[in-house]
């Protein structure tokens, strides 16, 4: 997942990015947020499909968040109550990164008003059937996902005068999984969006247009 939700807004990654966010490759699949109601604005929420990597179960990804150590206080606030019923502003994504017999499960976490990513997570199942943290990442408009069996991470970057709903570019890099963590795979890469606006549209030959 590359560009995601409203910073876009967002990855989200979700998001999300999210990140994440292409069912049925690479034995991926995606949960919206972690309840059944309408994801927040922004947010990404794909239909499940079946999973090659066999033995999903899904995780309550919220509490997983909240009583893991490694995981930020920022991000443990906001996850503090829900945006909006039940709904919490995450995307899991359940896919095979580092070779275990289970799906790793891949989580963004996203602010419930514009969905811009908070952090993005990667978490392995361990022999005790617990989870551990092998990968964080908690940089502003972070998505984290899945592409040709890595994990992909954007970030959204921002020049000074950026509001939030319009970053001025993305960095994308790519992770293997190697020695027991993730490392950089291949180079990073920068997308730098169109800035055009109304005013810079061109006038109509004939004279014709509207007016402010």
């Amino acid at each position: 997942m590359t560009k995601g939700g409203a910073a876009t807004a967002g990855v989200a990654a979700v998001g999300l990015l999210l990140a994440g966010c292409n069912p049925g490759g690479d034995g991926v699949r995606t949960e919206g947020s972690a309840t059944g109601t309408p994801a927040p604005k922004g947010a990404v929420s794909a239909s499940p499909v079946p999973s090659p990597a066999g033995r999903y179960k899904k995780v309550d990804a919220v509490e997983l968040l909240k009583h893991d150590p490694k995981v930020g206080t920022d991000v443990k606030k906001s996850l503090a109550k829900p945006c909006a019923a039940d709904e919490y502003p995450v995307e899991v994504t359940y896919a095979s990164l580092t070779g275990n017999k289970a799906p790793d499960v891949i989580i963004n976490v996203m602010t419930c008003a514009d969905s811009v990513g908070l952090g993005a997570y990667v978490f392995r199942k361990q022999s005790d059937g617990g989870y551990d943290n092998v990968y964080r990442n908690e940089q502003p408009s972070v998505s984290a996902g899945v592409n040709k069996g890595g994990l992909e991470v954007s970030v959204q970057t921002y020049d000074a005068d950026d509001q939030v709903c319009c970053p001025s570019g993305e960095d994308v890099l790519t992770y293997r999984w190697s020695n027991d963590r993730f490392t950089p795979y291949g180079e990073k890469s920068h997308t730098d969006y169109s800035k055009t606006t109304v005013d810079d549209a061109p006038v109509p030959v004939d004279g014709t247009g509207s007016e402010g």
